[in-house]
């Protein structure tokens, strides 16, 4: 019998591994496919569903297709870091291909006022974008993107015909490379022949950071309005070559879920997008509906999502004249689990996106003109709101921060909104802008909308719950001089054509004394590194001075940086063309002095304060929180070319941390980290070293007895008697912090305030952690003001308790420091603003005693 039993096992489990998920699970057979279009199975050697596509395979069926298809054409827009393409196939019918050229033009001057109205919508192609997997773990949407390839490319007959005449597919079919990479090679390397379905298992539980993410463990679907990533700056740019009516976006929820499209939850629906956006979104939902109806797939619309923040890919092209949709597809997160809802499969998955890819385009040809003419009409509206707006422009820009100004003048310009330099120098609200280093975006132009979504601070909101953020003011996040303009009228100076990196100078001679160069500059960081990479002396100076420079006395303030030019292991010429060098590429400024008489601490003063080159450890792994590691190891390795150690927090019971002077524990949970290794780390702190803690790593500071912090308790503010059952989660949600923007005032005087030039300073914070104030009154170079609100959401008792409160404490331990920050000063890389406030504690708190 236990042979018999055997058998029947064992052919049952051939019979399951070797049956293939035939083209016909996904595809319409009620047409012909053209045989000299290869299958993916063709170029696999597995069918789409047996086994999760690698991102090596999608390039190579794509270069096939292209190949071989007269109705596809295809480019990479960009490379990840790991070195991965990222492809746009544009898919339409052969006789469009020949005139893609004019096609595209035509439709880009739909987005122009001034060109639009002439134009005839009637017989002109709809164009929609098909973007796929932007979270590498969510590997439903990649492998749809395979049969719709081969769909668009082999599928003969007249429907397709018509569809391929109509309309201009633009298929992104991996946004995410490396995350991609990174989830196929774990979950096929965790298949087992005959599927598990256990959701303990193993293949279903990815180690730390998993592929949600990049390379530099950041979510990418949050990238398009800050386009900080090679990805998003690609893809941006094909973007708006084309400018499509439709944008779809396929992704991935829990398992235990069933299906999601937009529209998003009304009330949650940021005011800048038109009322008709979410209108025309409900429509092309009955398309999808009927569509998954067919198939007997479950789904849900109009809840839990929203259409909020404009960084996210289905919500970017609500502020450029089209339909952002989003899918969320119950994942399998392997190829078979267990859920709240049966065995979830994993061709079962790539089946829902397929249906709803289909269903989009079909709601595409069913809409044509109207989509057309509601992107025309957006960009004629965007024009007449600039008139009635109050603001008729924004100025931003300083001397003192030109790489700063820079970067707002490149995200600008990827968005395609005209910028200007400032005609002339002026001064609003008490601000004084230069000519030379201001600019000017008037709101009279047709990206009114998305420039708005930049600059707007809003700080009144219909629901008080977000599925992501609540405000992301870019001159706040960068903390650059800025203000509305009441009128623009001869501020308009030359536009600028495209954004340049400043140039830094040195500012005179070789000098037989020293250099000095101002911290304000952001990349200042980088060139002190490369100094002390050469093992020359470099210090720092602890208060202000004055020098005569051009005739004119000039006060360099704390944070100044002076490199002596004798007694260093370099010769004075060699010095010289070393800063020059690093002047030029860094955009700072650099100044040689003859003399170390000045009008205040003079060179030799005990003052300027021998900086170290900073050596870091970065702890990693299980419990951390992989984007806020993942933004302190881009901003030290892309920015500032000083990567740190990438060390699991497993390991730290092992090594010793001699080879360091900084520690870096960003938000997150560090119970893998054992007696031996908390050991280690106060010792590294008592004999000298840094230790930066974010978030909750400050928790595990205090609970180890480094810091002597307090968190402030969070009251339960709820005094009603009685609530509705079904309301519990949004009256809870309410009281959390979504992400929101903050005022400080600023200890100019303290270390790891060198380089602010104002008293006060933006800071981004999420979730209710509040130190309470420290005893000790100069422990805290950063603390919320008495009106700390600038833009989000906070409720009114949270507002509250955070009155006063400490942003940044530090904590002498031994001969070390230990620097605590409430919140994430790196939030998604474009917090230029506060990363100053995190290099500073970077370098700087060697300094601090």
């Amino acid at each position: 019998m236990r042979k018999l039993y055997a058998l029947l096992f064992f052919c049952l489990s051939i019979t399951y591994t070797k049956a293939q998920t035939p083209l016909s699970y996904y595809l319409p057979q009620n047409i012909s496919y053209d045989a000299k279009i290869p299958k993916p199975q063709d170029v696999f050697g597995f069918n789409v569903g047996d086994q999760h596509v690698s991102h090596d395979q999608v390039v190579m069926y794509m270069k096939e297709l292209d190949r071989v298809s007269d109705r596809i054409t295809m480019v990479e827009y960009a490379q990840s870091y790991e070195h991965r393409k990222l492809l746009l196939l544009t898919i339409t019918s052969p006789e469009n291909q020949k005139n893609i050229a004019q096609i595209k033009a035509q439709h880009v001057a739909l987005s122009d006022p001034s060109k639009s109205e002439n134009i005839n919508v009637e017989n002109m192609p709809i164009v929609v974008w098909q973007g796929f997997s932007v979270h590498g773990n969510e590997p439903s949407g990649v492998n749809a993107a395979m049969m719709m390839a081969y769909y668009l490319a082999a599928a003969q007959g007249p429907e397709v015909d018509e569809l391929l005449k109509n309309t201009v597919i633009l298929l992104d079919p991996a946004i995410n490379p490396d995350g991609i990479q990174r989830f196929s090679t774990w979950v096929n390397a965790n298949k087992s022949n005959t599927l598990v379905t256990d959701p303990n298992s193993r293949e279903f539980n990815e180690p730390w950071p998993n592929g949600r993410t990049n390379h530099y463990w950041f979510d990418l679907n949050r990238d398009w309005l800050p386009l900080q990533h090679n990805e998003s700056k690609g893809r941006l740019e094909q973007f708006h070559a084309w400018k499509p009516n439709i944008l779809t976006d396929h992704h991935e929820q829990g398992t235990n879920a069933t299906f999601f499209f937009q529209p998003g939850v009304p009330s949650r629906t940021n005011p800048l997008t038109p009322k008709i956006n979410q209108e025309l979104t409900a429509k092309i939902g009955e398309y999808h509906a009927k569509a998954l109806d067919e198939i007997g797939s479950l789904y849900f619309t109009k809840e839990n999502y929203d259409d909020f923040y404009y960084g996210k890919g289905s919500t970017y092209p609500d502020i450029n004249g089209a339909v952002g949709i989003l899918f969320e597809q119950a994942s399998s997160r392997g190829h078979a689990q267990e859920s709240d809802n049966g065995i979830v499969r994993f061709p079962f998955t790539i089946k829902n996106q397929v249906a709803t890819a289909f269903s989009t385009l079909k709601a595409a040809q069913g809409m044509r003109v109207e989509m057309l003419k509601f992107q025309r009409d957006f960009y004629k509206n965007a024009v007449n709101l600039a008139k009635s707006d109050a603001v008729k422009g924004y100025v931003f820009g300083s001397g003192d921060n030109k790489a700063i100004s820079y970067h707002l003048l490149d995200i600008l310009k990827r968005h395609q909104i005209k910028v200007y330099q400032l005609a002339k120098n002026t001064s609003v609200s008490g601000k004084n802008f230069d000519s030379e280093a201001a600019y000017v975006v008037p709101t009279d132009q047709a990206q009114y909308t998305t420039l708005k979504a930049i600059f707007t601070k809003q700080t009144k909101f219909q629901d008080s719950l977000f599925y992501d953020i609540s405000a992301w003011t870019f001159p706040l996040a960068m903390n650059i001089k800025y203000a509305e303009l009441g009128s623009t009228a001869g501020l308009l100076g030359t536009e600028v054509a495209a954004a340049k990196f400043p140039e830094g100078k040195m500012l005179g001679p070789q000098t037989n004394y020293a250099y000095i160069f101002e911290w304000t500059e952001f990349y200042a960081p980088k060139i002190l590194n490369e100094v002390l990479k050469k093992g020359l002396l470099a210090k720092v100076a602890s208060k202000p001075f004055t020098i005569t420079v051009n005739g004119k006395p000039k006060i360099f303030e704390d944070g100044t940086i002076m490199v002596p030019a004798q007694n260093q292991s370099m010769a004075a010429g060699e010095i010289y063309q070393l800063l020059s060098a690093l002047a030029k590429e860094n955009g700072v400024d650099i100044l040689p002095v003859g003399t170390g008489i000045t009008e205040g601490i003079n060179f030799g003063s005990a003052n300027f304060k021998v900086v170290k080159q900073p050596k870091t450890l970065l702890v990693t792994g299980a419990g951390v929180n992989a984007n806020d590691a993942g933004e302190v190891w881009h901003l030290l390795d892309q920015r500032f070319d000083m990567p740190p150690v990438l060390v699991e927090q497993s390991d730290m019971n092992r090594i010793s941390l001699d080879k360091y002077n900084v520690i870096i524990m960003s938000d997150g949970r560090y119970s893998s980290i054992s007696q031996s290794g908390i050991d280690e780390i106060k010792r590294f702190v008592k004999a000298g070293g840094t230790l930066i803690a974010q978030g909750d790593a400050n928790r595990w500071a205090i609970a180890n007895g480094l810091i002597n912090i307090k968190y402030k308790t969070i009251k339960n503010v709820d005094s009603v008697a009685f609530r509705n059952y079904d309301t519990q989660q949004e009256v809870a949600r309410a009281q959390y912090i979504p992400g929101a923007i903050f005022n400080c005032r600023v200890d100019n005087t303290h270390p790891i305030a060198y380089g602010i030039t104002t008293s006060e300073i933006p800071v981004f914070r999420e979730g209710t952690g509040m130190f309470e104030k420290p005893s000790d009154p100069f422990a805290t170079p950063l603390a919320y003001t008495s009106k700390p609100l600038l833009a989000g959401y906070i409720s009114p008792a949270n507002e509250k308790m955070l009155k006063g409160t400490a942003a940044i404490i530090c904590s002498s331990f031994g001969r070390g420091e230990v620097i605590s920050f409430s919140d994430n000063p790196n939030f998604r890389a474009f917090w230029f603003g506060t990363s100053k406030l995190f290099m500073n504690a970077v370098f700087f708190g060697q300094t601090i005693r």
